[in-house]
């Protein structure tokens, strides 16, 4: 993505768009980052001329070099099966009460301190002696330089969310070698230039920087939320839903574990007080199963299917791994006692009415945790296409809904660079740029709030 900024200008253009396509091998699910960095390549040279490059990508998923900085194989794809039951494992050592209340990170089987302990005995962890995030590794291949950082490393739970540093008890009490992370930066610190090798093979004339952003995509989007005050929640929709509030502190009671809200850093200071919702996963698997319809049309005809007649938990982790979706979401509204979808545009409802009834869910429980009420949501990203589940959050949490921008955490990449070379202002006018120059949706919420509310007693989730 290219972007374009001024005082009352910003621009993003795509310069180049690549398949991100896992690879399943013996051993295991993988991220083909091989794949992924000649994309990033062929992006840059057909982006031509630049002033500044930024990296941001997905959270936990790292990859492993050697003594001599080279790849020990593909990152393992967080979806990969290893970590099932490690998470039981470390709690052994050191109990999930007592690692929230360190890090504030919610419990996800992927999250990075259960792969490395899934990995501990493997050949490759006894040859690394660098560990990089996707982001990270890609900016090194790019530079040559190595860097953590922050808010992506926020997500590897082995981050104390108060001090902004490393747990070194946490890592400690699980064995875990920070020498392997490289030192940690903050958006807007410069990463590096361009390696000659990279500038002979994009075409591009040196000396380009690479600058630092909120690598972790959520951090960025979050940075593009167009609010125009502070009470607000946000979900950043996606293949995941993030749905959250942005927060000056975390929040580490043993309430919010238990509810598994996630205390991720995000700019300036600021903590993404968020949980994680299974988001339009569901739906990109179950068309991918029924053999890729329109999805225009499947839409269009789930907005005539009655709503709420079945809803299932879209934070459930049984919905995580790939395959089989529309028959799993049967399974769970029979299992519940609910009418089974038996049409692709009355699975989609179903997918569509439990994402906005998780969306209620996160916004009310985060309002309650936090002591921060809020009189606007936002979403952002990808969702922002889908009109029907945006007007059903709205109806869901009987909130204004304002939808936009798509890319988010392009703009959010953008402004940050932007900012870090003195073309934008502080987080707000950042903001302001964005809702200046963005068009954006708003959604007034309809309907009865008893609907939904009796929709997540039948899951247990009403709040």
């Amino acid at each position: 993505m290219l972007g374009r900024v001024g005082p009352d200008m910003l621009e993003l253009t795509e310069a180049h768009r690549f398949p991100n396509r896992p690879v399943r091998l013996p051993e295991g699910l993988h991220w083909d980052v091989l794949g992924l960095y000649a994309g990033v390549l062929d992006g840059l040279r057909a982006a031509g001329a630049v002033d500044s490059v930024g990296i941001d990508s997905w959270a936990v998923d790292y990859g492993l070099l050697d003594a001599d900085g080279a790849l020990l194989g593909n990152p393992v794809h967080y979806r990969d099966a290893r970590t099932e039951g490690v998470a039981r494992r470390v709690w052994e050592t050191l109990p999930a009460a007592e690692l929230y209340a360190a890090t504030g990170i919610q419990y996800a089987p992927f999250n990075t301190v259960y792969q490395l302990a899934a990995a501990r005995s493997s050949a490759r962890a006894a040859a690394a002696r660098r560990l990089l995030l996707v982001p990270d590794l890609l900016t090194y291949w790019l530079t040559g330089e190595e860097g953590t950082e922050l808010t992506n490393a926020s997500t590897t739970q082995l981050v104390d969310p108060r001090t902004r540093r490393w747990s070194h008890e946490v890592a400690g009490r699980l064995g875990i070698d920070l020498g392997l992370f490289a030192p940690l930066r903050l958006p807007g610190d410069p990463a590096g230039l361009l390696r000659p090798g990279v500038l002979e093979e994009t075409g591009l004339t040196g000396p380009v920087p690479v600058t630092t952003v909120a690598s972790h995509d959520t951090a960025s989007a979050v940075a593009a939320v167009p609010a125009t005050g502070e009470r607000f929640a946000y979900i950043c929709t996606g293949t995941w839903s993030l749905a959250g509030l942005e927060l000056d502190a975390p929040v580490l009671t043993e309430e919010s574990r238990a509810a598994n809200f996630t205390n991720e850093l995000g700019l300036d200071g600021t903590v993404r007080y968020l949980r994680n919702i299974m988001g339009l996963w569901l739906l990109q698997e179950c068309v991918r199963a029924w053999g890729e319809p329109d999805l225009g049309g499947l839409l269009r005809q789930a907005a005539g299917v009655p709503g709420l007649r079945s809803v299932v938990d879209a934070g459930d982790a049984a919905f995580l791994a790939p395959g089989r979706m529309p028959e799993r979401i049967a399974e769970a509204c029979r299992a519940s006692g609910q009418p089974v979808p038996g049409t692709p545009a009355e699975t989609t409802r179903c997918i569509l009415d439990s994402l906005a009834l998780a969306h209620r869910g996160a916004v009310e429980q985060a309002q309650r945790l936090a002591g921060r009420a809020v009189d606007v949501v936002h979403i952002v990203g990808g969702g922002t296409r889908n009109a029907l589940l945006c007007q059903l959050t709205a109806d869901a949490c009987g909130l204004p809904v304002v939808a936009g921008p798509t890319e988010a955490a392009a703009f959010g990449n953008v402004l940050v660079q932007a900012r870090a070379h003195g073309l934008v202002g502080d987080r707000a006018g950042m903001r302001r740029l964005l809702a200046r120059t963005r068009s954006l949706t708003r959604y007034e919420p309809r309907g009865d709030a008893a609907a939904w509310r009796a929709a997540g007693a039948r899951l247990g989730t009403a709040p």
